[in-house]
């Protein structure tokens, strides 16, 4: 019996999973943050992580680094299970040589987003780098660029997720830009392309890395992460259930969880949420919770682009992305952060075979020099060429107003929506009454326009002129939301839609 040999495997195994060793584990931990096997064990189901290339060595003997070779080479990877279906994994050792990005490292990276291609699984990286190894130079940047190209191969095909779980700065931030979704922890996670040192140094502003890169900034103002979480575990837990949504890969979908809210269930509440008066505003979600499967709306990034909500809910089992106007922010209205985020959501969902239910309440896009010189134009084309081009089940219900071009926008019938549905308080026109009557009466007098006020309201503020032409499928009641959505996903689950042959359109970006 080899019993030495044994041992000895045994022992290297062992020194292979402390990284960088126990003291700096225990450094770790100080700083409120677990070690990259702690957090995969917490991720994928007990006992099914699988790990590849744990002894691999770095190659680099530059600044003498030929006497400081670590099992591992500060990367932990492999495939493992969530709720029992596969995922691929890879998380950096920040333990090991600060986390940082090296050839070896990078090789590992690599495999595994070739593994999870071939085999059509997600991969789930989780952050914690001091970027890229300057002992390895040039080598160092070349394996970040192996990643993004593997990140873009997989783009559509796999979903792809990134967790910050510490620092990710320079040019490691562009592979989690490259993925679908990024989820950030509260005072622990921060991304920027240049720190607070170089931002100093260039531009004589003091800023710390907290205002710079941590999730106030990324979760409320540049919308680069997606969901901001309390905690490491809540962070590690909210991807098992973004999971629980989406399919392994594009050809397939997304499982369905049976449960036993009736699909036929009415909801009288649903009756009043929207006011009488069409200026006051209300919680889209509120319907959004009443609609869907046990109440369980998943929203993504709830404090960037308040104006517009997106998230992921089921109906009768099934999952589906809903994309709707926010009337209790802004009114509701659209502009370029709202179309940004709604555009790649509407993809994300279309490349994934997930059906979109978009709710509609919007007064026109948000008016201004800001808006205008910075493009809303551009990013409003974003909302209306991803809806176009999205083959996926795409069903409307129009709560109360959709005016002008942001009607078209959001999801209307000629832009290749399947069913649209209308509440009857829903306004169809292309534009509110009273801006409509400034510009046809602007001479009349007062009791004029009164007049062709009340005559416009009963024209155009109604969802009738709109079912008469056809734009609309069905006047329902809001509390039959529920069924005839499902109604609508039953209809269209086997709809095929080819768009014409091409290598790709052009968005505008």
């Amino acid at each position: 019996m080899n019993t030495t040999k044994y041992n000895d495997f045994e022992e290297k195994n062992r020194k292979a999973e402390l990284g960088g060793g126990a003291d700096k584990i225990e450094k770790q931990h100080a700083a409120g943050k677990m070690t990259a096997r702690e957090r995969i064990n917490l991720l994928v189901d007990k006992d099914s992580f699988v790990e590849l290339d744990k002894l691999v060595t770095h190659h680099c003997t530059n600044f003498g680094m030929e006497k400081n070779k670590l099992a591992g080479d500060a990367m932990v990877s492999g495939y493992g299970k969530i709720d029992g279906r596969l995922v691929f994994v890879y998380a950096y050792d920040f333990t090991a040589y600060g986390g940082s990005l090296g050839a070896v490292t990078a090789q590992k990276i690599v495999k595994v987003q070739k593994l999870a291609l071939k085999n059509g699984a997600p991969v789930i990286a989780l952050n914690d780098s001091g970027g890229a190894r300057i002992q390895e130079g040039i080598e160092s940047l070349n394996g970040y660029s192996e990643i993004f190209y593997q990140n873009i191969m997989a783009s559509g095909v796999v979903p792809q997720i990134s967790a910050i779980l510490g620092p990710c700065a320079g040019g490691a931030c562009y592979s989690p830009a490259l993925t679908d979704f990024i989820f950030m922890v509260k005072e622990k996670s921060h991304m920027f392309i240049t720190g607070p040192d170089v931002v100093k140094a260039v531009t004589h502003e003091e800023i710390d890395k907290e205002k710079l890169g941590g999730t106030s900034t990324h979760g409320s103002q540049s919308g680069v992460t997606h969901f901001v979480c309390d905690t490491e575990e809540e962070l590690l837990m909210s991807i098992r259930e973004l999971i629980s949504f989406l399919p392994a890969n594009n050809m397939e979908d997304a499982p369905v969880k049976h449960n036993t809210d009736d699909p036929k269930r009415e909801n009288e509440e649903l009756q009043d949420i929207i006011p009488d008066d069409p200026d006051q505003p209300y919680d889209i979600k509120q319907i959004i919770e009443c609609v869907v499967d046990e109440r369980y709306f998943f929203e993504i990034m709830p404090d960037f682009a308040r104006n517009i909500v997106i998230g992921f809910a089921r109906l009768a089992g099934q999952s589906v992305g809903i994309v709707a106007n926010q009337p209790n922010y802004l009114a509701g209205v659209l502009d370029i952060n709202a179309s940004d985020k709604a555009a790649r959501f509407i993809r994300f969902c279309d490349s994934f075979n997930i059906p979109i239910v978009t709710f509609v309440d919007v007064p026109g896009f948000l008016p201004g020099y800001s808006q205008e010189s910075n493009g809303i134009i551009r990013h409003g084309a974003k909302m209306v060429y991803a809806y176009a081009e999205a083959t996926v089940p795409k069903i409307s219900v129009i709560t109360r107003k959709a005016y002008g071009g942001a009607y078209i926008v959001m999801n209307s019938k000629l832009t290749g929506s399947d069913v649209n549905f209308a509440y009857p308080t829903a306004e169809i026109a292309v534009m509110g009454a009273e801006g409509a009557i400034n510009i046809l009466f602007r001479n009349a007098d007062e009791a004029t326009r009164l007049k062709e006020l009340d005559a416009y309201k009963n024209k155009f503020a109604t969802p009738y002129q709109a079912a008469e032409l056809g734009s609309i499928d069905e006047i329902i009641l809001p509390r039959q939301t529920r069924i005839r959505l499902i109604q609508a996903l039953e209809m269209t689950q086997n709809k095929v839609v080819t768009n014409p042959h091409k290598k790709h359109g052009n968005m505008p970006l």
